[in-house]
Formats: C-alpha cells, sequence, structure tokens
C-alpha cells in the first residue's frame, strides 16, 4: 500500500503541479537613462531590495542583475537623481529612467569651532531658511588650471641631470574623460602626462623586504619617432593588507558652500565618502568638519564600527553660502593634531570644487598654510568634485605641497576606484619626498626630454637637501615616467647648438664609453622617518623592439602620445589618434578592471570630436 501511495503521489505531482511564475533565477538586462535627454548613466547602483545583493551600470548605462522568486523588486539609486523601484514580472528586459531631483535644501551659517583648553566645543547650526530648486547646468565656465610650460630637449653635454618628484596625483585624467565624456575637448593646461599615465596600474617588480620600493625600466624605440629612443621608469610601492594598515585617524573636511548645491558635487561628494566609510574598521576614527561662511565640527571622532552614524552626519549635510576654506583647514588640522596616533595614519581629507572665495583663499596664502600644516606628520588627500567654476589649480598646489595625493571624482565608479580598489594607496603611505635623478651618460646620448611633471621639477642640489619636500608613494601605487632620448649622432630640429666653450673643454670618461646608457637614482623615507636612504640602478644600453617589448611599455606610450596630441604639443611629432588607437588596443592585456578599454574609447571619442572641430573652422 505504502509504494502504490507514493507512486500516484509522484503522478500527481507530475501532471498538477502549478507552473512557476516567475522562475526560480532569472537574469534581467536593461539600460539606464537620464530622463531628460535619454542619455546612458553609468555607474548607476542597483541594489535588490531586502539583499546584499549590489552591481552598477557600465560605461553605456547597461546591467544586468540575476533574481530569484523571492525577491523581485530592484532599486536604481544615483547621486542627484530620484531613487526608483521596479518591481519585475516574467520579464527579462527592463529598461529604466532617472529623473534629476527637485530637492530642498537649507543655508546654513556655521559658527566657528574654538579650541578651548585644547579640547573641542561644539557647534551650532543657526539662520536657516529653505528653498526649492532644481539643480542648474552652469552656463559659464570660470575652471583654472595651472599653465604647463611642457619639457624641452636638453643637451647632455651641459645638462647630464634631470631631477624630479614623484607624482601619484590621477585628477587630469578623469578631468579629461569628464571633458570629452560631455561632447568636448580638455583646455591644454588641465592635461597633464604624468597624471594620466599614472592613472593606470602596471606589473612592476614588488620591493625587497628592506625596501618599500622597486624600480624597473625598459628601454625601446619611440613610436613618434623611431630615430628616438624611449625609456620607461617604473616604480612599485610595497603592497599591504588592507587588515595590517595601521589605524587611521581621518577628518573629512567638507565644502558645504553654495556652489555645492549640484547633483555632480555634494550629492555625489556623500556616496563617495560612504564607499570610503564602508572600508573603516573598529580602531579607525572618523571626525567631520564642514565649511561654508565659516568653519564647524559636525561630527567628534566617531569610530569605523558605528558606520550608521557616520552616514547618517553625511546625510544632514546641505549646500549654502559662501566659502571659508582656508578656515576649514585650520580647523580639520586642529582636530587631526587633537586626535593624533603616533603609530597610525593621520590624514585630513578635502572634498571640494576648490572655489574658496573668503578668508586665506589665494594660490600662495593656501601654499604658505598647508606647507606649515604638513611638518605635523598629518597627510592629506584632496578629492575634486564638479564642473563650471572648478579650481583645479588650487587643489592640486594643496596636494602637492601638502603630503598628499588628489584625484577628480566625475562619477560613483571613480570613486570606488579611489577609495575602495585602492584605499591602502590613497590612505596609507609607504615612502615619502620620494625623488628621482637620472644621470644621462654622453657618450650614448645626444640629449633627453622628460615626458610630463612639469610641475614637479627640482634642482639638481635638491636630491640631496632631505629639507627639500617631494612626492608620496601610497600603498601598492604605481609611479610611471617616461623619457624620450635622441642618441649621440642622431640629427634632430630639437637640438640646439652653442658656441664652442672657450676656457673649458667636455672630456668623455673611459665609463661613458662603456654600456651604461643611464644611471637612476632614488632618495626618499620611509613614512615616519626624517632622513632620506638611496639606491640607484645603472640601466644598459639595450633596446627591445618596440613590438617587443611589454603590454606596460606600449600602453604607456600610448598614454603619452594621447596627452601630447590633446596638448597640440610640438613633440607629439609622427603621433596621431588613429595610431595612439592602434597601440593601446594591442595593449591592453588583461584589464580587469577594464580601465584600458576605457581609454581607447575615451581616444576613439577624442579623434571624432577633433574631426568636429576641424570641420567646423574649415
Amino acid at each position: 500500500m505504502r509504494t502504490t501511495f507514493h507512486i500516484i503521489q509522484a503522478l500527481l505531482m507530475i501532471f498538477f503541479v502549478p507552473a512557476q511564475t516567475p522562475a526560480m533565477a532569472q537574469t534581467i538586462r536593461g539600460i539606464i537613462t537620464d530622463n531628460s535627454n535619454n542619455q546612458p548613466l553609468s555607474a548607476v547602483d542597483i541594489r535588490v531590495k531586502n539583499s546584499s545583493k549590489v552591481t552598477s551600470s557600465d560605461s553605456q548605462g547597461l546591467y544586468k542583475v540575476t533574481l530569484d522568486k523571492a525577491n523581485r523588486t530592484l532599486v536604481f539609486s544615483y547621486p542627484g537623481y530620484q531613487q526608483k523601484e521596479v518591481t519585475v514580472g516574467t520579464e527579462t528586459i527592463v529598461n529604466v529612467k532617472l529623473s534629476v531631483k527637485i530637492r530642498a535644501f537649507e543655508d546654513k551659517e556655521v559658527q566657528t569651532t574654538q579650541l578651548l583648553s585644547g579640547k573641542l566645543a561644539g557647534v551650532a547650526m543657526v539662520k536657516s531658511r529653505r528653498h526649492y530648486i532644481h539643480p542648474p547646468v552652469p552656463d559659464f565656465n570660470t575652471e583654472s588650471y595651472n599653465s604647463i610650460t611642457e619639457n624641452g630637449f636638453k643637451n647632455v653635454s651641459r645638462n647630464p641631470l634631470s631631477t624630479f618628484s614623484i607624482d601619484v596625483d590621477v585628477a587630469s585624467y578623469s578631468t579629461v574623460r569628464r571633458f570629452v565624456n560631455s561632447g568636448q575637448l580638455p583646455p591644454v593646461d588641465a592635461v597633464r602626462i604624468e597624471e594620466m599615465l599614472n592613472y593606470f596600474n602596471y606589473t612592476y617588480p614588488e620591493p625587497k623586504k628592506d625596501i618599500p620600493l622597486s624600480m624597473d625600466t625598459e628601454i625601446s624605440e619611440a613610436p613618434w619617432n623611431n630615430s628616438h629612443r624611449l625609456v620607461k621608469i617604473g616604480l612599485q610601492g610595497r603592497k599591504m593588507d588592507t587588515r595590517s594598515i595601521p589605524p587611521s585617524n581621518l577628518v573629512f573636511l567638507i565644502d558645504v558652500s553654495g556652489s555645492m548645491n549640484q547633483p555632480n558635487k555634494l550629492p555625489l561628494l556623500k556616496s563617495s565618502l560612504k564607499l570610503l566609510v564602508n572600508q573603516l574598521r573598529e580602531d579607525d576614527k572618523v571626525s567631520i568638519v564642514v565649511y561654508a561662511g565659516a568653519a564647524g565640527l559636525v561630527l567628534p571622532p566617531t569610530s569605523g564600527n558605528r558606520k550608521q552614524t557616520i552616514k547618517n552626519a553625511l546625510d544632514q549635510l546641505e549646500a549654502g553660502g559662501s566659502t571659508a576654506g582656508g578656515a576649514g583647514i585650520k580647523l580639520a588640522y586642529a582636530i587631526a593634531a587633537e586626535n593624533f596616533l603616533k603609530a597610525g595614519n593621520n590624514r585630513v581629507i578635502l572634498a571640494t570644487d576648490g572655489d574658496f572665495n573668503i578668508g586665506t583663499s589665494s594660490d600662495s596664502e593656501m601654499q604658505r598654510m598647508i606647507e606649515e600644516k604638513r611638518e605635523s606628520g598629518i597627510f592629506l588627500t584632496v578629492l575634486g568634485f564638479g564642473m563650471g567654476n572648478y579650481k583645479d589649480s588650487k587643489m592640486e598646489i594643496l596636494a602637492d605641497k601638502g603630503n598628499g595625493n588628489y584625484a577628480y571624482v566625475d562619477n560613483i565608479a571613480e570613486a570606488r576606484k579611489v577609495l575602495v580598489s585602492q584605499f591602502g594607496g590613497t590612505l596609507h603611505t609607504v615612502a615619502k619626498d620620494v625623488k628621482l635623478q637620472v644621470e644621462f651618460n654622453p657618450g650614448k646620448v645626444q640629449a633627453f626630454r622628460l615626458i610630463g611633471y612639469e610641475n614637479r621639477l627640482l634642482n639638481n642640489e635638491d636630491f640631496n637637501n632631505d629639507e627639500k619636500d617631494a612626492g608620496d608613494l601610497g600603498s601598492g601605487h604605481t609611479v610611471t615616467a617616461l623619457y624620450e632620448i635622441i642618441p649621440v649622432g642622431i640629427k634632430s630640429k630639437f637640438i640646439g647648438f652653442s658656441d664652442v666653450l672657450k676656457y673649458q673643454k667636455p672630456s668623455v670618461t673611459r665609463l661613458a664609453l662603456g654600456d651604461e646608457l643611464l644611471t637612476v637614482k632614488i632618495r626618499y623615507k620611509t613614512a615616519t622617518g626624517n632622513s632620506s636612504k638611496h639606491f640607484e640602478k645603472p640601466v644598459i644600453d639595450t633596446s627591445t623592439p618596440w613590438k617587443s617589448t611589454s603590454n606596460d611599455f606600449r600602453f604607456a606610450a600610448s598614454v603619452a602620445a594621447y596627452g601630447m596630441i590633446l596638448r597640440n604639443s610640438e613633440f607629439k611629432q609622427n603621433a596621431t589618434f588613429k595610431e595612439v588607437i592602434e597601440w593601446a588596443k594591442a595593449a591592453v592585456g588583461q584589464d580587469e578592471e577594464g580601465y584600458r578599454k576605457e581609454f581607447l574609447n575615451l581616444v576613439k571619442s577624442s579623434s571624432l570630436l577633433s574631426d568636429e572641430l576641424l570641420t567646423s573652422k574649415n
């Protein structure tokens, strides 16, 4: 009887089971666009409601997510846009349009926090008035960038040394991307080639145990002029497990002035810092300082395990008022000093559009102030946001002079790269005041040119001067520099000749007749040290054919050529957008994060914009 019952039960299940709608697991695809102009939105967060499952849209606004039977509601959110929930039925294609927020904000005049007997007093928020505003698209442009005079070729017989500070800033690349994606080529002074080079990761050897950084070199012909040579110098900072990074004392210094009242400014800023908050540990502490007409403390030092408390403090911030950036910097450093960790990472994270307009605001004033603050052992990270009135020139100075790094955040994907993927490198320094000095062999090299780093050049005597500030290298960061070389015996329009010296006669040593092309010297301090250490590496004159070089070499050369084309540099020589695309396409390599493929699309878009510009002029 029991066997017969089981057979009947099985037959009933086969013939009378109800249809399953929807399926247990279903892949949903679609495109996310702006409701006002149908333009795709990249880096939109797509979350399955009541689940930890989160994904994001790609650069074309496309997304893909797998749903199960229980959770069928998707939540779409993007800074500056209204959040949208969509309950999915049996369809597999779900396209979504997001609308810009019409939101309320309050002007707040913030009373300056006072330091009383070494204790931090509270802050009162006063004079609130409510407005309703649709965030405007600026119809003006007061952006500012420091002028760049490109490095020219130097004659080795009279200038055998080249000395510069490293630069791990990457702001220029994302600034260029923002301009190109908005349909215009960037201003030439927004193009800093070293920052474009250093935006990408390269595969360099890991440092030895007793040294926090390693050096790698590679030589081939310059692709834009086959009679010239190209030398790549790469540095690799020691990679540290984020779990073993010392505790952090972080001060978020946030611009809440009226100029930040745009979707790609304060809303994006808050979303970006929340990504960083998610990485914090119990031993880490965060304080929040804001500045508008004045500066104030809105969150005292709070443990990293109180993530929701920190996020709630960020959510309460609204934009309004003028911009007392100098007062904000002073207060932020005072709070960082008050909570200083001797064996920890002490850092101010400044998030702003850089439009300081009251108090200490000139470039020279800001520079002097930040130089004074860096002696305290507190590092600086600068995060730039927005467009129209963006002050890149001020933020570059602050980062360069304040033992810091600088990134421009044009979307939430860039925030994730800077504050999540490269968390250790952005926030933890493994070597500071890192300087390079290259000595060229006059028996092999007629002239040389350092590509980029114009704002990082040092006097030759600065190399051995420990009082001279230089760039800092973060955990896992890579730094890449390129030299274009004119070999001895090659005629070039870039080499000028002067009269033969009357009282001095250059001599060529026996070593100069040997196989060494150049020698690279590195000087650095440990993150907590005050005395520099030094090592050097001679580079033998062996040139690898272009097609046999590493992907890193060819890709770096492609990025440099792209930068020279954007600057309309006389040194671009035979480089064209078409050739850059060919060079880079063959050097993409593994590209797990997709940054190199994105670069290819950027060059293609730039080429189209350039053709359009030429057509409009003719």
